[in-house]
């Protein structure tokens, strides 16, 4: 029995398929009908009360099976038409009669007018709309993929809400790619309803002129009655589920349900509905005109108006009411004078904040919790998924309002200096702007401060359809977070003092304490274990294992003093990290050098008192720069992070030099990768030779 209820649908379909094939008595006809009618309003009321589409993702397959089973009564139906003279059935007989009323051709014609409407309006315009959605829907796909990987960068959402945004959009990809082909179903549905309709009234007019021998008169009534409640009883359930198609596939803008949005939109609009109801009172008075009728729908919309206006302004005072009752006198503040008469106090003015943000005066509510801001919440989320990442506890974040900045203006300073500021307007969305947008969307010109994309401020009425365009549509909150993390992940390194890796190390001592007393001060000291995880995190790889860290410096031994050597070695040691961190799929894909070229690199290695740096030639900088700036964009298209791919003997040197042109671009060596990630090379840089060099300036001249 168990396994007959899990494959009940399973067997539901097969059934239908033989109601084309095997006759069914008028009882049981009778029967089906009326849970094929009852089926429709479910679904229909489903459309109306879920909030988005994938509340109800079986609907395209659902819509096949509903459309089947209408096909297989009209059929059951028909035979019993055309073979029992008109007799169908009780459900039949009584939608045929009451919708002629004793006159056949106004039944018709009613029944034509409903089948118009369902064909051409419903039908055609559920198509169209499903047909749109699903453009639109994959076109949207890059951007909401970036907003996703954006939330993910700033530290907003974690991995598993990450996937789940990304299930869900694949998810409504896949939905509305379905649904634009279910409503073809629904269309053809429609126009076999409008034959099967024709069949049976010509054939049972042949059947039963030439077989019955009844008089016309008799026969046209018999089946005209059976051919019209035939058509309406399938007509129906089929505009319930057109109209139900056209519904689900316009809940995207939708918060709640349809009911909810509905009453709340109108109610959010009282002085529309009072208006209307002057408009109609004011038509009620004029001669001639329906004057009962308007004014009394006039008046009710008059009264809802006033009534809805009156609540809206109650529940704006109400908070207002509320902080006034809490605002308290406040205590009068000591004099600056006073403050810094005492030394202690003027010492105090010395404190360099690891980091600070400053902002203007219309960014506070952005930041103030008890306005609402959300600011300092997202920035512990950012904080603990960086410490999760990277391995490294970001210090405390100063936020503070200046005085000397714009409105709209922050400023993002680590160690008391500035190093980025921005502008947002809060009442605005920023709008990304794609590589190849649907169309253009009014707004205020603007870059994006993190990662200089252009982009514009646009107003929140515009949002939906900056979206529909393919723009990456985000708030003024995500803006500031978003430059604010990507600039602290830039200056990391910077951040890592004696501090804070000794705050590290006495917590690897609770879990690996031989370890490090193996390592520290024995094989590296707090002062070389601090450069060490500075060029780490300068390079973006994460110091989170600090034990196979120390590892690695234990094994490059006591005498190893060249810094940028043991860091090679420690991350030769974390590849599987490094993978990790720039490998997607187990695929890398990388810029490499030509054998030429890394001959010349390793041939300018230069060595004096301080240590070793690279001397290269500007004519071979200004090739290499110059090629790597070229391949750099064909990243920026895949949208994945430019890495060049080199030997581990030239890739700290390499890097130093290439971080001077493009900060952006990483440079990796054949050991820091895993054996079983496949490579990709997308370009590889070349010296040109002297003669070729030579012709080009010349056809240049």
């Amino acid at each position: 029995m168990r396994r007959i209820l899990d494959n009940a649908i399973s067997l539901a379909v097969v059934v239908i398929v033989l109601f084309l094939v095997v006759p069914l008595p008028a009882p049981a006809l009778d029967v089906l009908i009326v849970v094929n009618i009852s089926l429709s309003i479910m679904i229909l009321m489903i459309t109306m009360t879920i909030s988005e589409a994938l509340e109800f993702s079986i609907f395209p397959s659902l819509l096949l099976v509903t459309t089947l089973f209408r096909l297989g009564l009209n059929v059951s139906s028909t035979r019993l038409i055309l073979s029992q003279g008109g007799q169908a059935g009780v459900v039949i007989q009584s939608f045929g009669q009451l919708i002629t009323q004793g006159n056949i051709v106004i039944g018709i014609l009613i029944f034509l007018i409903i089948v118009l409407v369902q064909f051409i309006v419903i039908t055609k315009g559920a198509e169209r709309v499903s047909e749109v959605a699903a453009r639109f829907t994959l076109d949207a796909m890059p951007g909401k993929q970036m907003a996703i990987d954006a939330d993910l960068s700033s530290g907003m959402i974690d991995e598993k809400e990450a996937r789940l945004r990304r299930y869900k959009i694949q998810k409504e990809a896949d939905f509305y790619g379905a649904m634009d082909g279910a409503t073809k179903i629904v269309k053809g549905d429609a126009v076999m309803s409008l034959i099967i309709t024709v069949i049976n009234f010509v054939a049972g007019l042949i059947i039963g002129i030439v077989q019955g021998g009844g008089d016309l008169a008799s026969v046209i009534s018999t089946y005209s009655i059976a051919t019209i409640g035939d058509g309406l009883v399938s007509q129906l359930p089929a505009l319930m589920i057109s109209t139900a198609t056209g519904m689900i596939v316009t809940r995207s803008v939708s918060d709640g349900s349809l009911n909810t949005d509905v009453i709340s939109q109108f109610k959010a609009q009282p002085r529309a509905i009072l208006a209307t109801g002057v408009i109609l009172v004011l038509l009620g008075i004029f001669p001639g005109t329906p004057t009962v009728p308007l004014l009394l729908v006039g008046a009710a919309l008059m009264a809802g108006g006033l009534l809805s206006e009156r609540k809206m302004e109650r529940e704006k005072l109400q908070p207002q009411e509320e902080a006034a009752a809490e605002v308290s006198q406040p205590e009068p503040a000591a004099s600056e004078s006073d403050y810094f008469k005492d030394i202690n106090n003027v010492y105090s003015l010395l404190t360099v904040e690891p980091i600070e943000m400053e902002f203007g005066y219309s960014l506070i509510p952005l930041v103030d919790e008890n306005s609402g801001g959300k600011l300092i919440s997202r920035i512990v989320i950012f904080r603990r998924q960086y410490a999760q990442d990277m391995g490294f506890v970001i210090p405390s974040i100063r936020l503070h309002d200046g005085s000397s900045l714009g409105t709209n203006q922050y400023i993002i300073r680590i160690r008391g200096e500035e190093v980025a500021r921005g502008e947002v307007l809060v009442d605005y969305y920023l709008a990304l702007e794609p590589p190849n947008p649907a169309g253009q969307i009014d707004g205020i010109e603007a870059i994006e401060p993190a990662y200089g994309i252009p982009s514009r401020w646009i107003l929140p009425e515009n949002k939906e359809m900056a979206e529909i365009y393919g723009y990456t549509v985000i708030t003024p909150l995500t803006v500031m977070l978003t430059h604010l993390s990507e600039t602290v992940k830039k200056h990391a390194y910077e951040l890592l003092g004696r501090t804070e890796v000794m705050q590290l190390v006495e917590h690897l001592k609770q879990t690996e304490p031989d370890l490090v007393a193996d390592a520290i001060p024995n094989v590296v000291t707090y002062a070389g274990l601090e450069k060490i995880l500075r060029n780490l995190l300068k390079e973006g790889v994460p110091i989170r294992d600090l034990g196979l860290i120390l590892e690695a410096i234990v094994d490059a031994g006591p005498g190893n003093r060249d810094i940028d050597l043991v860091t090679e070695q420690v991350r030769t040691r974390l590849s599987r990290t490094i993978t990790r961190r720039f490998c997607d799929n187990g695929q890398l894909r990388v810029v490499t050098l030509d054998a030429e070229v890394e001959k010349k690199v390793l041939a300018a290695l230069t060595k004096n008192e301080q240590g070793v740096y690279l001397a290269l030639s500007p004519d071979i900088m200004q090739q290499i720069m110059a090629q790597l700036g070229e391949l750099r964009k064909k990243f920026q298209e895949l949208s994945q992070t430019p890495v060049v791919l080199t030997s581990q003997v030239i890739r700290v040197y390499l890097s130093r030099l290439i971080a001077q042109f493009y900060p952006d671009v990483y440079v990796l060596s054949f050991h820091e990768i895993t054996s079983n990630i496949q490579i990709q090379a997308i370009g590889n840089i070349v010296l040109q030779a002297p003669a070729a060099q030579m012709r080009g300036k010349e056809a240049g001249g």
